[in-house]
């Protein structure tokens, strides 16, 4: 059963996630309501199966030791999305 729920959010987030939502060809309750599902997910108990190919690039990228993971990640996410 589908339920409303009202949301204050920045007009400016609400403007670009709107957009997004078009360009995929998907509705915003759409969006919001799969975001929900992946964060409150329970944890899956079961053993997590690492396929050989996956196995076989394990350790293959060597990072520069002053790498800053979280500082890139929003660099890229920033120049993707904004």
């Amino acid at each position: 059963m589908n339920t409303k729920l009202t949301l204050t959010i920045e007009q400016s987030i609400i403007e670009r996630a709107k957009r997004y939502a078009k360009n995929t060809g998907r509705s915003l309750s759409d969006l919001i309501e799969n975001y929900l599902k992946v964060i409150t997910k329970e944890e899956d108990n079961s053993e997590i199966v690492i396929t050989p190919i996956v196995k076989s690039l394990k350790g293959s990228f060597k990072a520069p030791s002053k790498f800053d993971y979280k500082k890139e990640l929003s660099k890229t996410l920033a120049e993707k999305y904004l």
